[in-house]
C-alpha cells in the first residue's frame, strides 16, 4: 500500500515499497543542498533552589550575612536574628531578640546585621534609633548585652526637629574587609566608624545635605523612608553610597575628597556637554570650553527634584575597584581604568 503523503510529492520523490527514496530524488546540484546552520542566541539564565531555609521569621528579612566560617549565616529580621547552619534548613538559633512582650512598648526596630569580616564570634547590627551595637557571641550565646554601642552623642534640643528621629535611623552598616572600620548610613549622612573608639565617628560625610530644606515634602511622597545602602572599598580607603537621580557619591576615607558618579548609559553630564559642543564651544574635551567643574555637593541641582528615580543597592568589589550599581531595572558594573 502506497503511504498517503507520497500522492503529495512528485512522481520522481516517490518511496518504492521498500520505503527507500527511489534514484535521483536527492538535490541534483550543491545549491539545492541545505545544511544546518547554527544560530547565535542570548543565554537564557535560570535560578535553581537548592535549599529553603523557612519558618524562622515573622516579618520581612532585611539582612542575610554569612559568617568566615563557611558554616554558619545569619538573617535577621524588625526584630529577630538567628543563627543558621547551612546543613540545618529546619532550625535555627536565635541570638538577638529586641521584641517587647508588649507590641505597642515597640520604640526601636532592627535595620541591617552583619557578621565581621575574619571573626565569626562577631557581629555588627543597627538600629532604626540610630544605635549600632557590636556583639560578642563568645560572652553569651543570646546576645542580650552588646560588647560595643556605638552612638554619636545627640545633638541639643533646640537643633531637634519632628524629623531627626525618622533621619537618624541607620539603613545600613558595613564592615571594611579588614574588620578595623564601620561604615554606616542614615538618610543625610554617611559614618565611619573605629571598631576601637565607640564615642563618635572618625568621619561623618554629607550625603543629602542640600535636601534638609525639603523633609518635608520628602516626608509627603514618603522618600524620607528610602533605605540607601553603603559599601567599602577592599583597600577601605573609600566609602561610596547611593542617592537620587541614579547617582552614587564616592568619599574618600581619609582625606576630603569626593565624587558624584552617575549610573547611566547616557549620563546627564555628558548631553550637557554635548549640547555645549554642539552650541559652538571651543577647547576642552568634547569642544567644551575649560571652567570651574560643578561642585559635587550641588546634589539637588543635579536631582533637579527627580526622587522617582534612586540608586538603593550597591556593592564594591572587596579585592579590585570595581562596583555593582542597581538603578531602576538595571544593574551597571562601574570601574577604573588605567592611566
Amino acid at each position: 500500500m502506497q503511504h498517503l503523503a507520497d500522492f503529495n510529492l512528485p512522481p520522481d520523490a516517490r518511496t518504492s515499497g521498500g520505503g527507500a527514496p527511489r534514484a535521483g530524488a536527492g538535490p541534483k546540484s550543491a545549491a539545492q543542498l541545505r545544511l544546518p546552520r547554527v544560530v547565535q542566541v542570548e543565554p537564557q539564565l535560570a535560578a535553581k533552589c537548592m535549599r529553603i531555609y523557612g519558618n524562622a521569621h515573622a516579618y520581612h528579612v532585611n539582612s542575610i550575612s554569612p559568617s568566615s566560617d563557611g558554616e554558619t549565616f545569619l538573617s535577621a529580621d524588625d526584630l529577630r536574628i538567628n543563627l543558621w547552619h547551612l546543613e540545618h534548613t529546619d532550625k535555627s538559633f536565635n541570638i538577638v531578640d529586641i521584641k517587647p512582650d508588649n507590641m505597642e512598648d515597640l520604640t526601636e526596630v532592627i535595620t541591617a546585621a552583619e557578621f565581621h569580616p575574619s571573626h565569626c564570634h562577631h557581629i555588627v547590627f543597627s538600629s532604626s534609633k540610630g544605635c549600632i551595637r557590636l556583639a560578642d557571641l563568645r560572652q553569651s550565646a543570646l546576645c542580650d548585652s552588646y560588647a560595643k554601642d556605638f552612638q554619636k552623642e545627640e545633638v541639643g534640643q533646640g537643633s531637634r526637629s519632628f524629623f531627626s528621629e525618622i533621619i537618624s535611623s541607620v539603613s545600613d552598616v558595613k564592615f571594611s574587609r579588614c574588620g578595623r572600620y564601620l561604615a554606616s548610613r542614615d538618610y543625610m549622612t554617611v559614618k565611619l566608624w573605629d571598631v576601637n573608639m565607640e564615642s563618635a565617628p572618625v568621619a561623618t560625610y554629607k550625603v543629602h545635605e542640600p535636601l534638609r530644606a525639603k523633609l518635608c515634602d520628602l516626608y509627603e511622597n514618603d522618600c524620607i523612608f528610602d533605605k540607601f545602602e553603603v559599601t567599602m572599598g577592599g583597600d577601605t580607603n573609600h566609602v561610596a553610597t547611593g542617592s537620587y537621580g541614579s547617582f552614587f557619591r564616592v568619599f574618600g576615607s581619609f582625606d576630603n575628597k569626593e565624587y558624584l558618579l552617575e549610573s547611566s548609559r547616557d549620563p546627564e553630564r555628558k548631553r550637557a556637554l554635548q549640547a555645549k559642543a554642539n552650541a559652538g564651544g571651543a577647547g576642552g574635551r568634547f569642544g567644551v570650553r575649560k571652567k570651574e567643574a560643578k561642585k559635587a555637593t550641588d546634589l539637588e541641582s543635579l536631582t533637579q527634584g527627580d526622587f522617582n528615580h534612586k540608586l538603593l543597592h550597591l556593592a564594591w568589589h572587596p579585592q579590585a575597584n570595581v562596583v555593582a550599581c542597581a538603578a531602576s531595572n538595571s544593574l551597571y558594573l562601574l570601574c577604573t581604568t588605567n592611566p
